[in-house]
């Protein structure tokens, strides 16, 4: 079928799209409405943990969607207490509270913040509510998520903002203790900043945060939409720096292309009351079957060493890639990977590569100057050495 025949006009506007049409999907691959083929790098930006149309997220979809699809949050039910167990045995929380959106969770993780900062008052016995996070941060696109984040411009897109969050820098943990305040209730980063260019907190920075907030007794909130759920070569990236935060919010990869979240919290904090929090597709059979099928195959022995080891691979021939073609080097975590480009060629990388025939190429540039790699976790080296050797005929290119 022939893009003009599709009425893209009826969707509303929200971004610059290129004139195809995706139809179907296999592991990491992508079919257009033209039949062609593309080597996907994007996998809806870190969701497709398993690539696309996995069997097991198949399996689960068909196998739950007979069964039960959605009681209400009113109830129980079976997939969702699977998949809190299994969160739960796999990480240092204790409670789980499923959502749609990463950007859900996290507005979850700010409300049960101020939640507990109500309970737990400051000496002058006023409410805490501040909450400290960083520049270039990404924490969802909802209103106060948008004001968590440290996004540049977006202090004004949709302004006013939420009040009562500051910005530290990265990295810099003095830049955190002098935005401390007696109303300051948590510190919230993620592992890896990924829409802010791929650049990961130091082990170092981790821990002297964590000694920090027990210090001022105010939580530690983790965002691992971007870098849970195995991206990082361990289930959740925080365990890489031997510390335990008190809340943590997955979106992405917990679903592994279905709508999923959760928001996760250690027994003490988890202080939300009846009516506190809810959501009418929170938690429902269907999406969280799929959240435990994705689960046990990460969980699987060998599965994230392999991811540790792909990881490792990636990232010594991205430097390789580097040299020959004089970049800036690469940064990132696991399967999370940036090549620095030096100058800013990123947009213009991506729609040469997406144009490459008979095969395309699909690449992330978040910042002009930056590419991101996110493919699935299962990659092989064949597709990582297909990527490299395409990616390099494109910087050929664009050298003459």
């Amino acid at each position: 079928m022939e893009f003009s025949q599709y009425d893209v006009n009826k969707l509303m506007y929200i971004t610059n799209r290129p004139p195809i049409v995706f139809v179907e999907g296999d592991g990491m691959w992508l079919t257009d409405n033209n039949g062609k083929r593309y080597l996907d790098y994007l996998q809806g930006w870190a969701v497709n943990c398993l690539g696309h149309s996995p069997q097991c997220i198949h399996d689960a979809l068909v196998s739950q969607s007979k069964k039960l699809i959605n009681p209400s949050p009113a109830f129980y039910n079976e997939p969702s207490i699977e998949l809190a167990k299994l969160l739960t045995d796999n990480s240092s929380f204790d409670r789980v509270f499923f959502a749609n959106s990463g950007a859900e969770a996290n507005e979850g993780a700010f409300k049960l913040a101020r939640k507990w900062g109500k309970i737990n008052k400051n000496a002058a016995g006023e409410n805490r509510y501040e909450i400290i996070t960083f520049d270039h941060s990404f924490h969802g696109r909802t209103i106060a998520a948008m004001s968590a984040s440290g996004k540049a411009g977006w202090d004004t897109i949709f302004a006013p903002q939420v009040p009562g969050f500051s910005k530290a820098i990265l990295n810099d943990i003095a830049s955190v203790e002098k935005l401390i305040t007696d109303k300051t209730v948590a510190v919230m980063l993620e592992p890896v900043q990924g829409e802010g260019g791929v650049i990961p907190a130091t082990r170092e920075f981790m821990q002297a945060l964590r000694a920090l907030t027990k210090k001022h007794n105010i939580l530690l909130i983790i965002d691992e939409v971007q870098t849970g759920m195995g991206r990082c070569g361990t289930l959740f990236a925080y365990q890489l720096s031997g510390i335990e935060p008190d809340i943590m919010t997955l979106g992405k990869g917990i679903g592994g292309g279905v709508p999923l979240a959760a928001l996760l919290a250690k027994e003490e904090i988890a202080v939300f009351e009846a009516g506190d929090q809810g959501g009418t597709y929170n938690g429902n059979p269907v999406m969280t079957a799929v959240g435990s099928a994705v689960a046990k195959t990460l969980l699987a022995p060998g599965f994230l060493q392999s991811v540790q080891e792909k990881g490792d691979y990636l990232s010594k021939e991205l430097i390789k890639l580097s040299d020959k073609h004089g970049l800036a080097g690469e940064r990132g975590e696991g399967l999370l990977r940036a090549l620095k480009l030096g100058r800013d060629i990123g947009p213009q990388i991506v729609e040469i590569a997406r144009d490459l025939a008979p095969v395309g190429l699909l690449l992330n540039s978040p910042r002009p100057d930056l590419l991101r790699f996110m493919p699935s976790l299962n990659v092989t080296k064949k597709e990582l050495d297909q990527m490299l050797s395409m990616l390099s005929d494109v910087l050929d290119k664009i050298g003459r």
